[in-house]
């Protein structure tokens, strides 16, 4: 399958591209960015075409693998699944139900397969733990902290703009929903509230009567800088595995099963339906943390 790479940033360059690139079954056949210079940096580095369009890179190819800030990744993807591309997306896939809506649609609209890619949800042991969780049930609650440390010296990833205005929610967030949404089910109230050091502490009462809690920031001292997820129930306490993979290997699988979904025609259980799930509770997180009071996700 033919991929064009949207996207330059270090996560582009490092995870997708080198995925890409190394992947058996896929073709990296070119890369856009919003910085041209960099575009041909990258693209030399792999051996392929830099594109100054985007749309472009999309008429050329297969699917798309979009790293770029959640607000420009849906706008491109939605125009990808329009044309009738497969979609191999990040997380969040947007930053509104609005704007995941009209994913959702244009993918559906055009047989688009689509993977997200929640890194933890690729790697094998953490699959097989969630499988076994959700097949035992029983489970009263889950917790997840995601304490990330970016802002110090040498981190490729402090000087993005939306992880300093949107905060752990919005990076982290996603991760910790892509562990606890598959065990416990969909969410049917969110209440959050602001912590120190840009934190937000999210309160989730699930439809099947479990309770959530997600600890998350961005900005969290070194030593306190970690990430862990557990499930409590009448079984006891059950803790999420470390993942045993790279983030390169990990979007190999994820390439693995956009493949899969496209030549099959079944639907991925991160795809972009997934992903506006997703989005519907973080944007819920937003709206009560900032208007003090328990919201509905959209």
């Amino acid at each position: 399958m033919r991929f064009g790479l949207l996207g330059t940033g270090h996560w582009a360059a490092e995870t997708h591209g080198a995925a890409l690139a190394a992947h058996p079954d896929a073709e990296l056949a070119g890369i856009w960015g919003r910085d041209p210079a960099k575009a041909a940096a990258l693209a030399d580095r792999h051996g392929t075409r830099a594109y100054t369009d985007a749309d472009a890179l999309i008429a050329d190819v297969d699917a798309v693998a979009v790293a770029l800030p959640p607000d420009i990744q849906s706008d491109l993807a939605e125009c990808a699944a329009r044309a009738g591309r497969h979609l191999l997306l990040d997380k969040p896939v947007a930053f509104t139900t609005t704007a995941a809506d009209r994913l959702v649609t244009a993918a559906e609209e055009r047989s688009a397969a689509s993977v997200v890619f929640f890194t933890r949800r690729f790697a094998a042991p953490i699959a097989s733990f969630l499988d076994r969780a959700a097949a035992a049930g029983g489970w009263d609650g889950g917790r997840a902290t995601g304490f990330g440390s970016i802002f110090r010296s040498g981190s490729p990833y402090g000087a993005s703009p939306w992880r300093r205005e949107r905060g752990g929610l919005w990076d982290v967030g996603p991760h910790a929903l892509s562990l606890l949404l598959p065990v416990l089910g969909p969410v049917a109230e969110v209440t959050a509230l602001d912590g120190p050091r840009g934190a937000a502490h999210v309160l989730l009462r699930h439809d099947s009567g479990a309770v959530g809690t997600l600890a998350l920031t961005l900005d969290a001292p070194p030593a306190a800088a970690g990430f862990g997820c557990d499930f409590y129930g009448e079984q006891g306490t059950a803790e999420v595995p470390d993942p045993g993979t790279t983030a390169v290997e990990a979007y190999g699988t994820a390439v693995d099963r956009l493949l899969l979904s496209a030549r099959d025609g079944v639907a991925d259980p991160c795809d972009v339906r997934f992903g506006r799930e997703v989005v519907a509770v973080l944007e819920a997180a937003d709206r009560s943390r900032r208007e003090g009071r328990t919201a509905v996700p959209g």
